[in-house]
């Protein structure tokens, strides 16, 4: 039995010839009665038949070989099944002769084609033996070659395959296929298992036949699982086997990992830091694309170049022993320094390296770094203690101030200034800042700071201990941080200095004021001594009549009389010369300026007191056009009332000028604008003046009269703008000029002088 089935199988799986004969010979002479087994195949070039397989070989016939042939056995081979061994010798013929030589006598010649090519088997026996039951089994090969030559062939070890297996023929169609892909297909619920394969398969199938080799690796997918199939051709039988599978973890696996490479790739093909691969000796070995954005070159031109040459030369030694010595200790460093861009000049760069190691020695094979442009940062950094260094050496008062309005940093000249060295930051502004400045912050300053960013104010700051409160000019900052958080900054200028300054100013000022009032009255000094000299000359008139009455009272009744009444005119006109006098004193006070409120209308009609004689000899009329029932303003009586008189003495020169002693008149008035703030308006009927001497007209020594020193309406501006007021000069509509004085009322005009 084992032979025969070994016989079966080779015939199933189509084997050579040479291994199917030697399976039929053993078969044969397996069997006891067979002395001697020979498979012999047709060869049609030689016209004989030869023997095949492992077994003995045929002497030579008798002749010459080249004029031998089998013809007449051969035809007499394919018109029956089987002939007698010695019917076949006596055949005329090469093969009857070769066969005597050898010792053939006795048995049986069976036609049993192999592999579809004609053949014939001798099997020889003992005479004794007999022939019937040759002739069984000659019956027997033929029926087992009939049935093997016509069954469905198998792979080889197809039952034995652990993985899923399908034989095809060249249509594509089953011949076969083995339990495990049977039970896959059911598993799946495959109602055709061929579905099991790729949707080209029949294209596969044909193009490993075509090309006579095998396809590996071809994917498909059932029901989310994925498969791999290997097509293996067998050319000579217009076969395929279909081998397969389960590579759901593997592909997944690699689609995972391809999916990474991309976005690795893209990620070091798109980052703006540089990526590099480099040997431990700093030669470069890849770079990412970033090298042009960054340095200037491709990475193409950087690959086998050394990287020392690109440092800085003050950086250069630093960074190649500190990156050796750490990458072969460590494995890892993180260094700063300077690199050349192909421009020339020096970029900072942060670098993060990390060593790659062979797996069994140890040794740095090559060094993979990161490195990022830090330039901008260093620069901000630089700037930032640049910023901090001025911060620190600033004479100003700097101080910093969170969200909730606590202190968190104060600046030596701060610290100083308010008495706070060696003292820990106060909690809160409340005690380093007056009353009321802390109000105003309180009220306006973090809202504006918020709104505008920035905010100003004048006031005083306590410092610690016995020292006086400081003058202070105050700006608040406010800044917002990345996250949108708010924080402050205030600066603080000492004005300690400036209010010294401010104070001597305002002396020097009260001085020439003083002055110019000195020379205004020595200009007025005909019109006073005329408006002295009137009450003086009817006080003794009064005084000469009421003698003269006192010497009738006996014999005049209304003496008596006459006498009070001239008592009561001698006061009268007494009081108003003391009343002149007063207001020249007034007029001429010399001291400290005393801020008041005042009537600003009553105040210009004093000043029209002073003046009126002289506008009387010029023939000047003043008319007055002030607006009752206006708010007061707030600032010193005396110097108020010197500009005010500046205004009408300049509007009475411009008429005189232009007129020349004929009659002609100016206007002084009065009005509440829509901002709040007092106007008091003084117009000539003067020459004017042109847009140069507008311009100049305040500038201190310029003058347009051949005899004046050109400080009257400088002077008058600056007292005017220490109230917190303006004084400005326009043409007048009929073509004399303008003066206005603006001032604020009195509770502006308060805060602002």
């Amino acid at each position: 039995m084992p032979h025969l089935n070994t016989l079966v199988r080779l015939l199933r799986e189509a084997a050579p010839l040479g291994a199917q004969a030697d399976a039929l010979l053993a078969l044969c002479r397996a069997r006891p009665q067979v002395a001697r087994a020979l498979y012999l195949t047709w060869q049609p070039r030689s016209r004989s038949y030869e023997a095949v397989g492992g077994g003995e070989r045929l002497p030579p016939g008798a002749g010459d070989p080249l004029q031998a042939d089998d013809d007449a056995l051969h035809a007499r081979l394919g018109a029956c099944r089987q002939l007698p061994l010695e019917t076949l010798m006596a055949v005329p013929g090469w093969l009857g002769g070769r066969l005597r030589r050898a010792g053939w006598s006795h048995g049986l010649a069976l036609v049993l084609p192999l592999r579809g090519e004609p053949g014939v088997l001798l099997l020889a026996t003992d005479e004794a033996a007999g022939s019937a039951w040759l002739d069984w089994l000659g019956e027997l090969l033929g029926e087992v070659l009939a049935l093997a030559g016509g069954a469905r062939r198998t792979a080889p070890l197809l039952a034995a395959e652990p993985l899923p297996a399908l034989l095809l023929d060249a249509q594509a169609r089953r011949l076969d296929g083995n339990p495990v892909f049977d039970r896959l297909a059911a598993e799946l619920g495959l109602d055709d298992p061929r579905a099991l394969l790729p949707a080209n398969h029949v294209q596969l199938l044909r193009g490993c036949l075509e090309q006579a080799r095998a396809l590996q690796d071809a994917p498909s997918e059932v029901a989310g699982r994925q498969f791999l199939w290997s097509f293996i051709p067998d050319v000579g039988n217009g076969e395929v086997l279909v081998r397969g599978r389960e590579a759901s973890a593997q592909i997944q696996g690699e689609r995972e990992a391809a999916k990474a490479r991309r976005l690795y790739r893209q990620i070091i093909e798109n980052t703006t830091d540089l990526i590099s691969r480099r040997t431990l000796d700093g030669i470069i070995l890849d770079a990412s694309p970033a090298s042009w954005t960054l340095l200037g070159y491709w990475p193409e031109e950087l690959r086998g170049q050394p990287a020392l040459p690109l440092l800085h030369p003050q950086d250069r030694e630093r960074v190649a022993r500190s990156t050796r010595d750490a990458l072969e200790q460590d494995g890892y460093v993180t260094l700063t320094y300077r690199l050349r861009h192909r421009d020339g000049r020096y970029l900072w760069f942060e670098t993060a390296s990390r060593a790659i190691r062979e797996t069994y020695t140890g040794a740095v094979v090559e060094v993979v770094s990161v490195s990022r442009d830090i330039t901008a940062r260093v620069r901000a950094e630089e700037n930032l203690r640049r910023l901090a260094e001025v911060v620190e050496a600033n004479t100003d008062l700097v101080l910093f101030v969170d969200p909730a309005g606590r202190p968190t940093y104060f600046n030596p000249s701060a610290r100083r200034a308010l008495n706070l060295d060696g003292e820990a930051i106060p909690a809160s502004l409340d005690g380093l800042f007056d009353d009321a400045l802390l109000r105003q912050l309180e009220r306006d300053g973090w809202r504006c700071a918020d709104e505008r960013s920035v905010w100003q104010a004048e006031g005083y700051l306590r410092p610690r201990g016995e020292r006086p409160p400081l003058p202070v000019s105050l700006v608040l900052l406010g800044h917002r941080a990345a996250g949108g958080e708010r924080y402050y900054s205030l600066v603080a200028r000492d004005m300690t200095e400036r209010e010294l300054r401010e104070n001597q100013q305002r002396r020097h000022q009260d001085e020439l004021a003083h002055t110019a009032r000195l020379v205004t009255l020595g200009e007025l000094a005909s019109g006073i001594a005329h408006e002295i000299n009137q009450p003086l000359a009817a006080v003794v008139n009064y005084a000469g009549a009421s003698q003269r009455y006192l010497q009738s009272l006996g014999s005049n009744p209304d003496a008596a009389q006459r006498v009070a009444q001239g008592l009561a005119r001698i006061t009268e006109h007494a009081n108003h010369a003391s009343e002149v006098i007063r207001r020249l004193r007034a007029f001429l006070r010399k001291g400290q300026r005393r801020l008041q409120a005042l009537d600003i209308n009553e105040l210009a009609r004093e000043s029209l007191g002073l003046c009126a004689w002289e506008a009387g000899q010029g023939k000047v009329a003043i008319e007055q056009a002030l607006t009752d029932n206006l708010p007061p303003v707030y600032a010193d009586r005396v110097l108020l009332e010197q500009v005010f008189l500046n205004l009408l003495r300049n509007a009475i020169e411009a008429n005189r000028e232009r007129h020349a002693g004929a009659p002609s008149a100016i206007v002084i008035g009065s009005a509440l604008e829509a901002d709040g703030r007092l106007c008091v308006w003084v117009e000539d009927d003067g020459p004017g003046a042109s847009a140069e001497t507008l311009e100049r007209m305040f500038t201190p020594f310029y003058s347009s009269k051949p005899d004046g020193l050109g400080l009257g309406l400088s002077m008058s501006r600056g007292m005017v703008e220490g109230f917190g007021g303006t004084l400005q000069a326009h043409p007048a509509e009929g073509g004399g000029l303008r003066l206005e004085c603006r001032l604020p009322a009195a509770g502006e005009g308060a805060r602002r002088a």
